[in-house]
């Protein structure tokens, strides 16, 4: 007999668990907290900016589940610090990680490229990828489980086009490191029942994401757009919605065997 419960829908839940979610003010963080929270987690919604993190804690409130917000700088030690001791303080355990928050600079081409947009998009990116697990991991390893989501990127995963002058160096070389580091946390902490996996989501517009790295027109916009569109299989462009999905499953016990995988969520984009 396996010490497996057989396939149920039930696998998908994640009632009685705790999620933290950073960046969740906005974007795919406001989507992946209202996604753990539908699943019946209780989600910890974290932003650098705290009134955002608590209108999404507001949305998770107002659709009946259980949310609190944090504010937090994830690249700044003592911050991300204060944050896990919000979290341990109020509900005493932590289940699910989902290290979301990241930002972009204008895409300027290497030798162009400002050393301080390259050192600040690392900080947040990657840096703060490595506080928030640090921070959670000993609390994990006492339960003996834990589930960690890190959010990479396509262009973390090969090189993008400078046609599209929408992705500048120092964002894939911070969505790569996030890639190889969730490899990375799945082989130490595998034996101690923690499991971690990437996103690579492709490109999904309606997030915030892109204000900074494309200061463009409206014109060059609907274009760049539409060069996507005939670059990607299914010939359009993905909503931050249709990544939920995916995150609960990894988030939840019908995964119970995937760790140190990165899965591109792209439309068939890497699939040429």
């Amino acid at each position: 007999m396996s010490q497996y419960p057989a396939f149920s829908l039930d696998l998908f839940r994640l009632d009685g668990q705790i999620a933290l979610v950073t960046g969740a003010g906005c974007g795919l963080g406001n989507v992946f907290a209202r996604a753990l929270a539908s699943a019946g987690a209780t989600v910890v919604s974290a932003d650098i900016n705290l009134a955002s993190a608590e209108q999404t804690a507001e949305e998770v409130r107002l659709l009946g589940g259980k949310a609190l917000s944090v504010e937090v700088d994830v690249s700044d030690v003592d911050s991300v610090a204060a944050m896990n001791r919000a979290v341990l303080q109020a509900y005493g355990r932590l289940d699910i990680l989902v290290n979301n928050a990241g930002i972009a600079s204008p895409a300027d081409r290497i030798h162009e490229m400002p050393v301080e947009d390259w050192d600040r998009v690392n900080a947040v990116n990657t840096r703060g990828v490595f506080l928030c697990t640090k921070a959670v991991l000993p609390q994990m390893m006492a339960q003996k489980k834990g589930s960690i989501i890190n959010i990479s990127s396509v262009a973390g995963l090969a090189g993008v086009s400078n046609d599209l002058s929408a992705v500048a160096a120092n964002y894939s070389a911070s969505k790569g490191a996030v890639a190889t580091l969730s490899k990375q946390i799945a082989v130490e902490y595998g034996n101690e029942g923690i499991r971690c996996n990437a996103i690579a989501p492709g490109w999904h517009l309606g997030t915030q994401l892109g204000r900074e790295a494309l200061p463009l027109s409206e014109a060059d916009i609907a274009a760049m757009v539409e060069k996507l569109h005939g670059l990607t299989p299914l010939n359009r462009t993905g909503d931050p919605e249709e990544l939920a999905g995916l995150l609960v499953y990894l988030a939840s016990d019908a995964a119970s065997f995937m760790t140190g995988q990165v899965i591109a969520h792209d439309g068939g984009w890497t699939a040429w």
